[in-house]
C-alpha cells in the first residue's frame, strides 16, 4: 500500500498515539515554512563530538529515506551545507537531528528539510565508527530503521514500521470525521464531553 503519511498532520497522529511516539519539541524546523516530510527512518548513532557516521550515512541511506540522528550532544555541528546538498541529490528527504548543524542559510536556500536542536558553526571530528541502521534514541524516542517518520511544523511523529499503516488509517479516519463536522456540531459534541469530564473531576 503506497501511503503519503504526511497527508495528515502530526496532531492527527497525536489523537491516536501516545506521547512516547513524539520527538522532543526542541528538535524543530531550521528554516521558515518548511514543508511536511514523511518516509522511512535511516538511523545514525554518533559519538560525542564526532560526525563520521553521519557523513557515511548520506551515501548509504536509500532514496526516499529520512536520516534520523542521535548526535549525543549539541557541542559540535554534525552536518553542513555540502552534506545536505549531497543528501538532497541522492533523494534523501531530510534530516532529523538530535544535535546541531551549520550552514543553515545554505540549507534554507536549497530547501532541504532539516529538523534539529539548533545551529552551531564548529564541526566535529571524523574518527568514531558505529553500525548504521541500528536502533537509536532521538529526542527521547526509540527509533528503528524503517519506522515511519512524519515531521511538520507541529512536531515529529515516529510510527513503528509494523503498525504504521494501521496508525495512519486510524488517524485519517478520525481526522476525516472531525473535518466533516461543522463548527457548531463540533462545539455541541465538545461541550457535552467537557461537561461530563467536569462532573467526573468534581466527583459528582
Amino acid at each position: 500500500m503506497d501511503v503519503d503519511f504526511s497527508a495528515i498532520a502530526t496532531p492527527d497522529y497525536a489523537n491516536v498515539l501516545g506521547r512516547e511516539h513524539f520527538i522532543d519539541y526542541r528538535i524543530h524546523p531550521l528554516w521558515a515554512k518548511m514543508p511536511a516530510i514523511s518516509g522511512p527512518a535511516f538511523t545514525v548513532q554518533l559519538s560525542a563530538g564526532d560526525h563520521l557516521m553521519m557523513h557515511a550515512a548520506i551515501y548509504q541511506a536509500p532514496a526516499g529515506a529520512i536520516i534520523v540522528v542521535d548526535g549525543v550532544d549539541d557541542r559540535f555541528a554534525v552536518a553542513g551545507g555540502n552534506v545536505c546538498a549531497v543528501a538532497q541529490q541522492r533523494g534523501i528527504k531530510g534530516f532529523i537531528v538530535d544535535g546541531v548543524i551549520r550552514d543553515v542559510n545554505e540549507v534554507a536556500e536549497m530547501q532541504f528539510p532539516v529538523f534539529a536542536r539548533g545551529v552551531f558553526p564548529v564541526p566535529g571530528s571524523k574518527h568514531c565508527y558505529s553500525e548504521l541502521a541500528q536502533p537509536i534514541c532521538c529526542g527521547g524516542v526509540k527509533v528503528n530503521s524503517g519506522d515511519i517518520i512524519v515531521a511538520d511544523n507541529e512536531g515529529i511523529a515516529v510510527l513503528p514500521k509494523e503498525t504504521a499503516i494501521e496508525v495512519y488509517q486510524a488517524a485519517k479516519a478520525k481526522a476525516d470525521k472531525e473535518a466533516a463536522m461543522t463548527l457548531s456540531q463540533w462545539q455541541a459534541n465538545h461541550q457535552l464531553r467537557i461537561e461530563a469530564a467536569l462532573k467526573t473531576a468534581k466527583g459528582d
